[in-house]
């Protein structure tokens, strides 16, 4: 049910969530890392729905239907009991959307923050992200665009327990280049290309490569990633990410340490070098990608240490871990 706002001039909720990149190459399912690409939302109850949106994606973002923020609103105030109070939604957004940058995961995270606020939910930072991670479908990116920085995600063992976060706080920022193609790749697509099963000698290699690029990270060694290398859906989401390959033989190569996919794709992520000279690697970027008869945007960012959860306005503890 729907009802008019019970007063005007009810103050504004205001919430900032980051882009985020997932799997990281080994860490696949596993890991993600907010980046200082930000989905920015200011809500206020109204008489009805409306959404002002600028930024990346505007004409995507400011509309009503089927409006991710919105359902996702409705549905966990609904399943609260709770009555569904119309809002007016200024977007301003800087995630590209469906290039696997974690977009429908700041979007989740947006609809069940203003869930938790105008339903009164009283749901500190920490409750709000199972549900966020239970629309996703996964923890990785939820949790990273929560809690800021690098985390690794996984789900409890019985279920029943909830998901389990651990965010790692180490490491400084590191400077990142995403190179975005014009074309979305839906999830869903991305993981159609995927086998049911992996040998044993693939999975002791994510394994051993996971655990590499989370001691790397945790040690501040990101020369260490040139060496390591994702079996698990790299190579099957190739073909469907043609920038991926074009790209790969800078990981190692002056200012670029390493190189993966951002999420399921088709975004490509390079870890640079904190001296490197934007122009002199967007520079071989775009002669590699030219080489292969590929363009795409070049967006250099970094990794964003402080997720949504610092701008939800409810007492919290912030202990890093859920």
């Amino acid at each position: 049910m729907e009802h008019d706002p019970a007063s005007p001039g009810t103050p504004s909720f205001e919430l900032r969530l980051p882009a985020t990149s997932a799997n990281l190459g080994p860490a696949f399912d596993a890991a993600a890392v907010a980046l200082a690409l930000h989905l920015r939302v200011r809500a206020v109850a109204a008489p009805a729905f409306s959404i002002m949106a600028r930024g990346r994606d505007a004409a995507v973002c400011g509309g009503l239907s089927n409006h991710l923020i919105v359902e996702t609103y409705r549905q966990i105030l609904t399943e609260q009991g709770r009555a569904v109070v119309p809002l007016a939604l200024e977007l301003d957004n800087r995630i590209p959307i469906g290039k696997g940058c974690g977009s429908s995961a700041a979007a989740r995270l947006a609809g069940v923050a203003l869930a938790a606020h105008f339903g009164e939910l009283s749901w500190s930072a920490e409750a709000l992200l199972e549900p966020a991670c239970r629309l996703e479908g996964h923890p990785d990116n939820a949790a990273a665009c929560w809690w800021g920085g690098l985390v690794v995600a996984g789900a409890a063992r019985p279920p029943d327990l909830g998901v389990r976060v651990i965010r790692l706080t180490q490491a400084p920022a590191w400077p990142v280049l995403l190179v975005l193609p014009s074309k979305q790749l839906p999830t869903a697509e991305a993981r159609r290309v995927l086998p049911d099963s992996y040998s044993r000698r693939d999975a002791v290699a994510n394994v051993q490569n996971a655990l590499l690029f989370l001691a790397a990270w945790v040690e501040d060694r990101p020369a260490m990633l040139a060496g390591i290398e994702d079996r698990l859906h790299e190579p099957q989401r190739a073909a469907l990410c043609p920038l991926l390959p074009a790209l790969r033989p800078l990981a190692g190569t002056r200012g670029i340490h390493g190189v993966s996919l951002s999420g399921a794709g088709p975004a490509v992520l390079l870890w640079l070098s904190a001296d490197h000279a934007s122009a002199e690697v967007a520079g071989r970027v775009t002669a590699c990608l030219a080489a292969a008869g590929l363009q795409a945007e070049l967006v250099f960012t970094r990794v964003e240490m402080e997720g949504g959860a610092a701008t939800f306005p409810t007492p919290s503890v912030r202990s890093g871990s859920q």
